[in-house]
């Protein structure tokens, strides 16, 4: 060890889990004396992977070095392995375990190639890691202690490899370790104390002096980790690496903290799902506050206490765009009251209470309220009336097992009739002083017309007004009321839309396919509009991602999603099959193929008739049944047959509430408590069942589903020994909106591979093989302005896609004939068919738009002209496929 760095310096130390924390010595602090000027700069995971975040990182603190200011840099683990991490943790004692360790060592040996450093850096963490995890397999147990340490790991390798680049660039870094800066306070609770811990975050003169007198030019330490009172590793939770840097800025009592994200700020409403919401220039505390609370991601709600009680303004800001201008939130300012965002939260649970003993009687609500303490139930919103209370539980901040929700019914028995009601949505309005601007929300009611309302609350605060409402509902409430709300000018409080935003940075003609090919597609809309275009080297490329996985052996075709001959066509010879749910899909693979070798037609018909079954067989397609219905009402059809059965997985996933296909809401799938009875029928009606099916949804963005489905299937499979494969279903992702990343093939090839076992496995997707290889062309016809808002009709509408009617879906619109003009013109695209909802896109942001213009809709090759219509009688699109 050099004598000139202190012991605490971990590039020197090592990783100081290894040895115990105890052992520590402790640190020289250099002289108190030193003129503190500090400022907090806090980068997330997205931001700390790859070298163009630290190239940011760099510049930053640069710019800071320059104004005469001491940064303290906080670093999150890299994107992603934090869930690495937590899937290492869940699988210890499983059989994923060392294909979790080897992506995990992929990741950081990718971070060190593309940063020029080398893999030595952070070999003795990775090693000292899988020394634990194999340590706590050899013991049997993974105890919160050493699940601490596991998921620490995750901010010391990143930060490892970030200081070191640093220093390449010749600046001077000294990397601190977060345990000896952050002390958790005491929590007799092991799972609170390890991994949901809390720190004091009053003012540390001490701690100010010797940062301040640091010789080095950046402190670079970790988010996510402090130490007890024992030395002990700890973790600080959900967000906590936003809750370690606004607990060291308060401590610090620096001149502000900056949060680095992938969003410059917070927004009128989610960006991601809503990409015409709008920046919020300025809030404070206590407004932010309720906008994390309500389910703003970019920022944690438990990180503006310390800010709060220190006075310390927070900026939030864009790594991928650091010109940006982004959130400033500091103390409380006089202002005009003013409805500020619209957000949405789903899976909420409501507990409905319902007595008449509860009338003017002392103690009621504290013996209710006391079941659901027991229980480690934290209730959010709550309505009261004579004879009722109802609370909302939030997915967020609870455990919802069933069975936690029973035994918590249970416990409610003897002091009134309980009921659960949900799951749920909610849509809030947040801002300051609401109650001031009741009279002005009349015409935004309206929108709470014909839904039903299940709680509606207004904040004590008087910074919310919530409405909770069916699961289905809050996206298109708060499309719909975002609408009415922000669409008036920039001002002190509005900045630009996140549409507007993100386009600076890559304009859409760049990332389309359809940018280099518009002398093409203006010769197509000139023989007609509307008219879907597809592209078959597009279809080509999205069928060859999937068909190069080395873990799957079948892709299946949801030729419902684009039934298209041309294009069926293309799959056939790619070696792609097909997964149908009708007789006429089944007879339109006949017309075009003759038939098709068993196994390379599935066909998965749902609450059909018998006759639909029998067309199926005769077809001689694999035949998946979904409900043992079929098997106890028409046994004859299926005796002795080769079968398919869908399972229901318990729990379903999907961009909206419409696309998800499994959980007790959902018509999909045998349940659970049906397999001992599909058991008994196969015995008994000699079937073979030769696959599993399952599917939870669409548009699913988190790589592992798969493999936890996979994993589901097999612990079925284990009672039926004819089951040669797992269909996984379909439901992967498409990006259709500015930012949005997309899915991880890798990680799911190596997810898959990790559970295959002796199974095959097949997956059946349908948009993400077509959504991004076809497009809508529609002619503008009028242009209109009304009250300050803009419209732009096109001959397209709901009848032609109904996707952003039905979903909320967000489709890209792109002005064809003005591709490359400035996008000076934010107007509502809409259709000629005579309904409100006739909106194909709500304040896009396009150039001055004319009549005669073609108008392009992005992403449209799935659900777009299989869903079409002839409604008002005018008629379904053209399609044609180029190449």
């Amino acid at each position: 060890m050099s004598k000139e760095q202190p012991p605490w310096d971990l590039d020197d130390a090592g990783w100081r889990a290894w040895p115990p924390v105890q052992d520590r010595v402790d640190p020289p602090w250099p002289a108190e004396d030193a003129v503190l000027n500090q400022v907090v700069l806090k980068f997330g995971g997205s931001s700390v992977t790859g070298l163009a975040g630290w190239q940011v990182i760099e510049a930053q603190l640069r710019e800071r070095l320059a104004a005469h200011e001491q940064p303290m840099l906080v670093c999150s683990a890299l994107s992603g392995v934090s869930d690495l991490l937590t899937c290492l943790a869940d699988e210890v004692f499983g059989d994923e375990i060392q294909a979790c360790l080897l992506q995990l060592r992929k990741r950081h040996i990718a971070q060190a190639a593309e940063l020029g450093l080398p893999v030595s850096l952070v070999a003795d963490l990775l090693t000292g890691l899988e020394q634990l995890i194999h340590g706590a397999r050899l013991v049997g147990e993974l105890s919160p202690r050493v699940r601490a340490r596991v998921l620490s790991a995750g901010e010391l390798l990143s930060t490892r490899l970030g200081a070191e680049w640093l220093r390449r660039q010749g600046l001077t870094v000294a990397r601190l370790d977060a345990r000896e800066l952050l002390d958790a306070l005491p929590c007799a609770d092991p799972v609170r104390r390890y991994l949901d811990a809390r720190c004091a975050f009053e003012l540390d003169p001490g701690l100010q002096g010797r940062l301040a007198a640091r010789p080095e030019q950046i402190l670079l330490t970790q988010g996510f980790i402090a130490r007890d009172e024992a030395g002990d590793t700890v973790l600080l939770g959900r967000g906590g690496s936003d809750t370690s840097a606004a607990t060291l800025a308060a401590r610090l009592g620096a001149r502000r903290l900056e949060i680095w994200s992938d969003v410059p700020g917070m927004f009128t409403a989610d960006p991601r799902a809503l990409p015409s919401a709008r920046l919020l220039r300025e809030l404070d505390y206590d407004e932010a506050q309720e906008l994390a609370s309500m389910g703003a991601k970019v920022l944690h709600p438990r990180c503006l206490a310390p800010l709060r009680a220190a006075g310390v303004p927070l900026d939030l800001r864009c790594t991928g765009q650091p010109e940006l201008e982004g959130t400033r939130i500091r103390g409380a300012r006089s202002g005009h009251p003013r409805v500020k965002a619209v957000s949405a939260r789903t899976g909420i649970m409501l507990v409905s209470m319902d007595t008449v003993g509860m009338w003017q009687q002392v103690g009621f609500l504290g013996q209710v309220f006391g079941a659901f303490a027991s229980h480690g139930l934290s209730v959010d919103m709550v309505a009261t009336s004579e004879t009722n209370v109802t609370v909302t539980l939030d997915p967020r901040s609870n455990d919802l097992a069933p069975a936690k929700l029973k035994a918590l019914l249970n416990d409610l028995r003897p002091f009134c009739r309980a009921s659960l009601i949900g799951p749920a949505s909610s849509a809030s309005l947040v801002g300051r002083r609401i109650r001031s601007v009741l009279h002005q929300l009349g015409p935004v009611l309206e929108r709470f017309e014909d839904r039903e309302v299940h709680l509606l609350t207004q904040a004590a605060s008087d910074l919310n007004l919530s409405f909770v409402v069916a699961p289905d509902e809050a996206p298109g409430l708060v499309r719909d009321l975002h609408a009415q709300l922000f669409s008036g000018p920039e001002d002190e409080l509005l900045g630009g839309s996140w549409e507007r935003l993100s386009r600076a940075q890559a304009p859409p003609a760049a990332e389309g396919w359809w940018g280099p090919r518009r002398q093409e597609l203006m010769d197509v809309a000139a023989q007609g509009t509307p008219v879907y275009v597809a592209s078959r080297s597009q279809l080509r490329r999205a069928a060859g991602r999937l068909l190069g996985l080395s873990s799957v052996d079948r892709v299946l075709f949801a030729m419902k999603a684009n039934p298209n001959p041309e294009i069926l066509r293309l799959f056939e010879g790619l070696g792609v099959g097909f997964e149908c749910v009708s007789p006429g899909e089944l007879r339109r693979l006949q017309e075009l193929f003759g038939g098709l070798p068993a196994g390379r037609v599935l066909f998965t018909p749902n609450f059909a008739p018998a006759s639909d079954y029998q067309a199926g067989l005769d077809a001689g397609a694999l035949v998946t049944l979904d409900s043992v219905y079929p098997l106890e009402h028409w046994p004859e059809l299926f005796r002795g047959r080769e079968l398919v059965v869908r399972l229901d997985p318990g729990r379903g996933d999907g961009h909206h509430a419409h696309v998800v296909t499994a959980g007790e809401r959902s018509k999909f799938g045998v349940p659970a408590d049906d397999l001992p009875r599909l058991f008994e029928l196969v015995r008994d009606l000699g079937l073979r069942i030769v696959g599993l099916h399952c599917h939870a949804g669409s548009g699913v963005k988190t790589p592992t589903t798969w493999r936890d489905k996979a994993v589901f299937l097999k612990g079925v499979a284990a009672e039926l020994p004819e089951v040669r494969f797992l269909d996984l279903g379909g439901g992967l992702p498409v990006p259709e909106r500015p930012g949005m990343p997309a899915l991880d093939l890798a990680a799911l090839d190596a997810g898959l591979a990790s559970v295959k076992g002796g199974y095959e496995l097949w997956l059946e997707p349908g948009r993400f093989l077509v959504a991004d290889s076809c497009a809508l062309l529609t002619r503008v016809s009028q242009v209109k302005s009304k009250g300050g808002r803009h419209f732009v009709g096109v001959d397209a509408g709901m009848h032609t896609l109904i996707r952003p009617a039905l979903y909320g879906a967000w489709h890209e619109i792109a002005n064809l004939s003005r591709l490359g003009e400035e996008p000076t013109l934010q107007a509502d695209v809409v259709g000629p068919i005579c309904e409100t909802g006739d909106v194909l896109g709500h304040q896009r942001l396009l150039p001055p738009s004319f009549e005669g213009d073609v108008l392009l809709v992005d992403n449209a090759g799935a659900y777009g002209a299989s869903m079409s219509s002839d409604y008002n009688l005018r008629g379904r699109p053209r399609e044609v496929l180029i190449d």
